[in-house]
């Protein structure tokens, strides 16, 4: 899972950019999901943010979107009871409220096989205090907050070149957080959405980049659209393209 242990001083973006959260949620309105089970999880949070209200409330003043995970009556599965999302990657919360771990994660290639027993475990076993963070990465065609790739990666990524990759593509990172809450149990997922120009990277990372999305090509290729840009971007980064 690439986790890491985090303190409480490095779990949220102390500088919110408020104007940016509510433009964010007022563009894609379909991002908050609600059950009825994320009512009570959702005061908790906001009371632990120090705002009025539930959920939603508690994402528009953070930077980062919000999803509930729970165990229902009867279940051992952690399902999606909520979510206050402004800027989704490539994923639609209408579609996945009320779904539990597995099913959330179905597109990802590999998930079931390599990674879902251990996340089960994970959060089972995670207790109130501790949070642990990751990070993962895709290459966008755009530096909107909010991106829905859509169904033709090659219509999307079609004015990408060698020679204005830089300009053109966009990494985009999720710094991505999980606790548990003390009173009612439910799992928070936070989800900060960092977006910047391939050329804003340094060298190194460029061709990092260029490399992994070569990896890509043979497994998360299609999912993350890597077959319409790949190629231009391992020559922007002076890296052999594979064959």
């Amino acid at each position: 899972m690439g986790l890491v242990r985090l303190t409480e001083g490095e779990w949220l973006q102390p500088d919110p950019d408020i104007a940016a959260r509510e433009q964010g949620f007022a563009a894609f309105p379909e991002g908050v999901q609600l059950t009825d089970e994320a009512r009570e999880p959702g005061r908790e949070l906001a009371a632990m943010l120090g705002v009025d209200g539930a959920l939603p409330e508690a994402a528009r003043a953070r930077h980062e979107d919000m999803c509930l995970l729970a165990r229902t009556e009867g279940e051992d599965v952690y399902r999606l009871i909520g979510a206050a999302v402004a800027w989704p990657s490539d994923w639609h919360p209408a579609d996945k409220i009320g779904l539990p771990l597995r099913a959330l994660h179905a597109p990802i290639q590999g998930y079931e096989e390599h990674l879902a027993t251990g996340v089960d475990r994970f959060m089972a076993t995670l207790k109130p205090g501790a949070i642990y963070g990751r990070c993962n990465w895709f290459i966008a065609p755009s530096e909107q907050g909010r991106w829905l790739a859509g169904d033709d990666p090659a219509a999307q990524f079609a004015n990408v070149s060698a020679d204005n990759a830089g300009e053109t593509l966009f990494v985009r990172s999720e710094r991505q957080t999980l606790r548990r809450l003390p009173r009612t149990g439910a799992i928070l997922f936070t989800i900060g959405i960092y977006v910047a120009p391939l050329a804003s990277l340094s060298r190194g990372n460029i061709e990092r980049l260029a490399r992994a999305a070569q990896q890509l090509l043979s497994g998360e290729g299609d999912r993350r659209g890597a077959p319409a840009y790949a190629a231009s971007l391992a020559s922007y980064a002076g890296i052999e393209c594979a064959p």
